[in-house]
């Protein structure tokens, strides 16, 4: 500890906390006595006098200006409004540890930990939300991105949450040299999209493979002197110079997500090599385990048949390994990331961790320094807020998939893939549609879903339905389209075209009164609308006043269910995070 907190050199940092017998909060203790603190925290200025402390207000991200942008577009970093905040800012007090497990944690009870995913993220968000172990300074240790429109400026919305998580290949930290492209600005190396129901309760990661032949978007980044550059889209590129490559920031990586899936990314949480080493060592190693030894000359992971535990250079080299196997290729290495992945949440969980407020306290540390976020998520406050609402997920409804992809048939020797379109097309579909892939979570589910019961009553005739259509989406026309297909094909006459909505929306929404429920639940069945998609009014209509079904980014087409199917692909490759599996 500094000088600042006066604690002694060999104390835990999370003794330097005690409690308030006043307040009943847990407050920075600033001499040695060892004594409960009963009155508020001092600080000490310039020249060594106590003084009050104040109470900062909560801050926006203010962006680096002059040399230091400079000289990072000198060095090729990823181009990105990289922003560092200030210890302090953020806003809200965080409570600390308690003394050597004094207290019961409640956080703990209720796993106030946010599962989220990639090579590290579980870890990343864990450590920076514990509740245990959230010092103003863990401020000043993110870095924030403006990725503009591509994200959403709240921390989570009512609905469905989807976080995307980029692992990059840039090489940062003391020996790195071994991995990556010497030189490169990073890679979008490893990829997850992180989907949370509406509900809180289950979640699916679903990685998506580097070397997937996409079309990129053009996409608008913020430059150094705080204006815009749009980069030209490209087509039949590779999925991962989504990031860095020709000035592409993260929101660039977002954008192409939602171009490929339609699904509409809310954030981003980013880190590279040296997390990876970082966060095992300070959660403690990591479990893994082989169903046979390997010893790789080019990773240099060399580990015995059967459980290990890594941490540091073996956690790194465990995850970057691709010709240890399999069949040497980046499918398989994404099966050991996230076996990797699922062993870490089990360690975040178990009691040495929980139980350590010093662990506890680096690894928050760790995470911290390694996260690059973007605004609506950019403070230890907001991310305290993300985890506080995600921490219901139990491992058992966490459900890991890949991306179905083929090998790319233009190439006579693939080293690339291509989506399987049918594969794909219904694993995006229950995405959208916040389909669980979790049986235990479905069973769960059934009896409980508030959402789901409104779907659940008499429907009326299609001949009775009233609706207005407006476009809300990408495809011109659509209105027009829907209500021509909804006269001529269902029956549905009382259907007017409204032409296109005053925004954008990302999801298709059917407004309705409390009245209009029967033509609601009806019109619900003949568009395939999820239950999601239903928002009830609070006030009855009057008269003969039309339902209003907004056409959003998620619609496909007049006749296109926007509903997923129940159950996701028999053959596709999938796991829990819950379970234990050993490398092939």
């Amino acid at each position: 500890m500094d000088g600042h907190s006066r604690g002694r050199a060999d104390e835990s940092p999370a003794d330097q906390w005690v409690l308030n017998p006043r307040t009943g909060n847990y407050e920075l203790r600033l001499d040695n006595s060892g004594r409960e603190s009963s009155e508020p925290p001092r600080a000490r200025d310039r020249s060594g006098a106590s003084r009050p402390r104040e109470r900062s207000a909560p801050s926006r991200p203010r962006d680096r200006s002059g040399s230091r942008q400079e000289s990072a577009a000198l060095r090729g970093e990823v181009p990105a409004q990289r922003v560092r905040m200030q210890p302090g800012q953020g806003g809200g007090q965080q409570p600390p540890a308690a003394r050597n497990g004094r207290r019961k944690f409640s956080a703990r009870r209720k796993r106030a930990l946010l599962w989220t995913c990639g090579v590290t993220a579980f870890v990343i968000v864990a450590g920076s939300a514990g509740a245990y172990a959230l010092y103003q300074k863990f401020n000043g240790n993110l870095d924030t991105v403006d990725v503009g429109d591509a994200g959403s400026k709240n921390v989570a919305g009512e609905g469905p949450l989807d976080i995307l998580v980029i692992g990059t290949d840039k090489r940062t930290g003391e020996g790195n040299e071994g991995y990556g492209d010497k030189g490169s600005a990073g890679h979008a190396d490893t990829n997850i999209l992180f989907h949370v129901s509406a509900d809180r309760t289950n979640a699916t990661a679903m990685s998506i493979p580097r070397d997937l032949v996409t079309d990129i978007p053009d996409c608008t980044t913020k430059q150094a002197d705080g204006s815009r550059k749009v980069v030209p889209g490209t087509r039949n590129a590779r999925f991962n110079v989504s990031l860095g490559q020709e000035g592409r920031d993260p929101g660039c990586t977002m954008r192409t997500v939602k171009k490929i899936t339609g699904v509409s990314v809310d954030h981003f949480m980013m880190v590279d090599f040296n997390a990876v080493k970082t966060l095992s060592t300070a959660v403690g190693g990591v479990e893994v385990c082989l169903d046979k030894a390997v010893k790789d000359p080019d990773s240099h992971l060399d580990l015995p048949a059967g459980k290990s535990t890594v941490q540091g250079e073996d956690a790194l080299a465990f995850v970057r390994t691709r010709h240890s196997f399999g069949n040497q290729s980046d499918l398989d290495r994404i099966k050991v990331q996230q076996q990797f992945i699922g062993s870490m949440i089990r360690r975040m969980k178990s009691d040495d961790t929980l139980s350590d407020p010093g662990k506890l306290f680096d690894l928050a540390d760790a995470a911290t320094k390694a996260l690059t976020v973007d605004y609506g998520i950019g403070s230890i406050n907001k991310l305290t807020s993300l985890a506080r609402e995600l921490g219901r997920i139990d491992t058992k409804n966490i459900t890991f998939v890949t991306m179905p992809v083929k090998d790319n048939p233009a190439e006579p020797t693939p080293v690339t893939v291509v989506l399987e379109p049918q594969k794909a097309g219904q694993l995006f579909a229950m995405l959208r549609s916040d389909t669980s892939l979790s049986e235990v979570k479905k069973k769960e589910q059934a009896a409980r879903s508030k959402q789901q019961a409104v779907l659940e009553g008499s429907r009326a005739e299609a001949a009775d339905i009233r609706v207005d259509v407006l476009n809300g989406g990408d495809i011109t026309g659509a209105a027009g389209a829907t209500v021509e297909w909804l006269r001529s094909e269902q029956g549905v006459t009382q259907s007017t075209n409204r032409a296109n909505a005053p925004a954008k929306i990302d999801r298709t929404t059917l407004a309705y009164a409390p009245a209009q429920a029967d033509q609601a639940r009806a019109l619900a069945d003949i568009m395939g609308l999820p239950a999601t998609a239903l928002k009830q009014g609070t006030s009855d209509t009057e008269g003969l006043q039309a339902m209003v079904l907004t056409l959003g980014a998620d619609f496909e087409g007049a006749g296109v269910p926007l509903t997923g199917p129940a159950k996701a692909p028999e053959d596709i490759q999938r796991a829990g995070a819950d379970t234990a599996v050993c490398a092939k």
